[in-house]
């Protein structure tokens, strides 16, 4: 020991008595412990000191510290410094002087915790680079030992790259720097990209002053999301926009590039500052459309798989890169509004027809309905004016019914015509939409692509017959169906129906006709162009008291006329037997005058 080398031997000391065996004075044996404390160090007990390393192994360190004896401390203690050996100044805690076996006990632990936050605080204040272990994964992070005091290591800070694995750093001795303390609470927060940022700033500015558009550059897949690949540069980040990936279109960029790939990118664009790098990895191979058959024309049959499906039509990918849409309208011969949906799906691999062609934009237009032929080309031989067919109910409306004979081949039946007999309001009384219905062809217009149908035309027209049976003044039986404002519907025999007004539905008690009623109606007017029947419930009783009044007044009247005839000769009688007695005195007078005058 260095301090021995500076004690002076003891002058009066005994060596013949020393060799012999024989004791040494008890005064200068106390000179003697004396000489040999005074070569020790003065520690105390809780007292922090500085150590050297004297030897080590798998789990135990030796530490003396100048002390008559030394310390052991475990391995474990010093596992945030790998890099530990023999000769290594290390400070350790004085638990005790002497245990039970006379052993120094100390702790390097301890030291640590006791000089540790005075630590942390300056290496805070000089941003000084200090060095933890990482002892193991927490939520949001990984907890460091740092002079033995647990620091949080948030992920986001322990590199620059997104960390996808934290369980590889567990264990591991790192350099760090304190960016932030919590004083209250004794909460330390270390980073270590905070190291290598500084670092990596330079060589950013580095790489940011040459780009330029159109260069090549070759870089990392960073991160992969939904909308692109983010590409490290070497400390400079640039975007892949997932439409720059590939000439064909990517559902997912994983489709294309994977994790830690490095791939060739070539800058496309970027801003005043160079902070946001547009990237892209199609712009290195040639477009799919310089590529295309230069012998592909308009007309020509083509095939390919559908990637994009929309409501209006389907993107057909022909090849790599080289797309043609389909409009819904190119689909089917058929006029009806449908989704594209009801044609195909994505990945159905279908033929088509190339219907437009243009390379300098590098469009195209496909169809598929022009594999078949157009129904409208041969109407007249297929369905000639007169013909019967079975056409499927498709639309309504308030005039009429909208069938599909076949695709593409439409019709229309007028309200009017579906029933020679029944007054249809809406055709949805008649029919529903889906079913079948039998029709024939009335008229054919080649131009708008559209039949006029009938339906009542399949048979005979009834009101030839009811013109017969259905006469004016003829009384039948009817049952009032509906009631409205202007009078009532009646249903007559044979399927017919007949219209009365309020006056003529009233009673011989003075009632109205009801919904529902079974009354006896006669017919007071049929118009057979027009399939009218009108119809009158009073005029029956009104007409035969009118016939009975008429009855009536004739018998009077023939009573009349025989009392007169009756009456006639006597009076005639005593007329000329009182006109001849005046002719006789008369007479007589005439001659009594004529006799006078003699």
């Amino acid at each position: 020991m260095e301090n021995l080398k500076n004690v002076a031997p003891i002058e009066d000391f005994n060596w013949d008595a020393y060799e012999n065996g024989e004791s040494v004075a008890s005064a200068s044996h106390e000179d003697l412990e004396k000489a040999y404390d005074d070569t020790l160090n003065k520690v105390n007990d809780r007292e922090v000191v500085d150590g050297t390393v004297i030897a080590m192994n798998k789990r135990e360190v030796v530490v003396n510290i100048g002390y008559k004896s030394d310390g052991i401390i475990p391995m474990s203690e010093f596992r945030y410094n790998p890099e530990l050996k023999v000769g290594d100044t290390v400070e350790v805690y004085i638990e005790n002087q002497e245990d039970k076996k006379g052993q120094l006990v100390l702790s390097h632990r301890k030291a640590r915790a006791t000089r540790s936050w005075d630590r942390v605080n300056a290496a805070l204040e000089n941003e000084e680079i200090i060095k933890g272990y990482i002892k193991c994964r927490t939520k949001g992070g990984m907890i460091v030992d740092v002079f033995g005091i647990e620091a949080f290591l948030p992920g986001s800070q322990i590199d620059v790259k997104p960390i996808r694995d934290y369980d590889v750093f567990v264990g591991k001795t790192m350099e760090f720097k304190v960016v932030k303390i919590n004083q209250e609470f004794k909460n330390v927060v270390v980073s270590h990209k905070a190291l290598i940022e500084a670092e990596l700033e330079q060589q950013k500015k580095e790489i940011i002053g040459k780009l330029e558009k159109g260069q090549v550059l070759e870089g990392t897949v960073k991160n992969i999301t939904s909308y692109g690949v983010f590409i490290d540069l070497g400390g400079v980040d640039g975007l892949i926009h997932i439409t720059d990936l590939s000439w064909g279109r990517v559902s997912d960029p994983k489709e294309v590039v994977e994790l830690d790939q490095k791939l060739n990118v070539v800058i496309l664009d970027f801003d005043d500052e160079k902070k946001r790098i547009a990237l892209g990895l199609k712009q290195l191979t040639p477009h799919p459309w310089d590529a295309l058959d230069t012998n592909l024309k308009v007309g020509d049959h083509v095939k390919g798989r559908v990637v994009v499906m929309a409501d209006y039509g389907a993107f057909i990918e022909i090849a790599a890169g080289v797309e043609g849409l389909i409009h819904v309208s190119e689909m089917s011969w058929s006029q009806h509004l449908r989704s594209a949906q009801d044609f195909m799906k994505v990945g159905d691999e279908v033929e088509a027809v190339v219907l437009t062609l243009d390379r300098e934009e590098r469009k195209m237009s496909l169809g598929i309905k022009q594999l078949k032929a157009d129904p409208w080309e041969t109407i007249e031989e297929k369905y000639p004016i007169g013909s019967k067919h079975t056409a499927k109910v498709r639309n309504f409306t308030n005039f009429g019914v909208f069938v599909e004979i076949e695709e593409g081949v439409d019709g229309l039946i007028h309200i009017s015509d579906l029933s020679w007999t029944k007054k249809v309001k809406h055709p949805s009384e008649f029919t529903q939409i889906g079913a079948d219905i039998d029709v024939q062809v009335l008229e054919i217009d080649k131009e708008n692509r559209r039949l006029s149908l009938g339906h009542k035309q399949l048979e005979e027209n009834p009101w030839d017959v009811f013109e017969t049976v259905f006469t004016v003044g003829s009384v039948h039986e009817g049952t009032i169906i509906e009631v409205l404002d202007k009078g009532a519907v009646v249903a007559l025999p044979y399927g017919v129906e007949g219209f009365a007004t309020p006056k003529h539905l009233v009673k011989e008690d003075g009632s109205q006709a009801q919904l529902d009623e079974k009354l006896e109606f006669k017919v007071i007017e049929f118009n057979k162009d027009a399939k009218r029947i009108i119809l009158s419930h009073s005029r029956i009783f009104e007409d035969a008291a009118k016939a009975e009044e008429r009855a009536e007044k004739k018998a009077a009247k023939k009573t009349t006329t025989n009392k007169r005839e009756e009456a006639a000769p006597a009076i005639q009688n005593q007329a000329a037997s009182t006109t001849l007695g005046d002719i006789d005195a008369l007479a007589a007078l005439k001659e009594q005058m004529e006799a006078g005058k003699k």
